[in-house]
């Protein structure tokens, strides 16, 4: 999970649609902006190029009970199928980071350790940054069906390669230096706009000292 910066003004469908009584919130207009805003990622797992994408509500709207919620342009997400059924229990109702307004990065620790996902808070006592690592923990790890099985394992195979290629890239950048073409390719991998951003960009933090030179892709 990384910072987004959510485009206004709101898609123009969300306050007709509001007015109606069974309208929608998932209208064109909407569904290409949060695409664009988002990169095509889920901001949950951070999954790019979705074939499953849905409109997630930070705040659940309970079947439309509050509308407000239903559509507000500031509490709806883009979201793979996966992650939106994962974070649909009432434990992740309210709490989750907002990503568009807080920046995760700055809140929780992002890992890979022998192939396992790890995201803990920085601080221990911020309710929502704890809920926030244990709900990314979970889309990766949870197994209670045998469709999450699936789903989830193929999320975590997906960040394992995409990291194994910039452990190789970076290798490539120790031992070149001074190569343009490769120093080009850490930049546009260590954007926030690239998959599993949020992972790349704390092996970077963490190795500072190896990589300061990095350090200013991360601002």
């Amino acid at each position: 999970m990384v910072k987004v910066e959510r485009s206004y003004p709101a898609p123009e469908s969300l306050a007709i649609e509001k007015a109606k009584s069974s309208g929608k919130y998932d209208k064109p207009d909407v569904i290409e902006k949060l695409k664009r805003d988002f990169h095509d990622k889920c901001y949950i797992c951070e999954m790019k190029g979705l074939q499953d994408p849905v409109v997630e509500h930070l705040l659940p709207h309970k079947n439309g009970e509050y509308v407000d919620r239903k559509f507000d342009w500031d509490n709806l997400f883009w979201s793979c199928g996966h992650c939106n059924g994962v974070k649909n229990r009432k434990e992740y109702d309210i709490g989750i980071i907002d990503c568009c307004k807080r920046d995760p990065e700055k809140l929780l620790r992002f890992d890979l350790v022998e192939g396992d996902v790890v995201v803990c808070p920085f601080d221990e006592y911020d309710k929502g940054a704890i809920l926030t690592a244990k709900l990314i923990y979970e889309v990766f790890n949870i197994k209670n069906t045998g469709m999450r099985i699936q789903k989830s394992e193929h999320r975590l195979k997906k960040l394992q390669v995409e990291m194994n290629c910039f452990y190789k890239l970076l290798e490539k950048y120790k031992k070149f230096p001074g190569n343009k073409r490769y120093r080009a390719m850490l930049e546009a991998s260590l954007r926030r706009e690239s998959a599993f951003a949020a992972f790349k960009r704390a092996y970077i933090r963490k190795r500072q000292r190896e990589f300061p030179e990095l350090l200013e892709i991360l601002l």
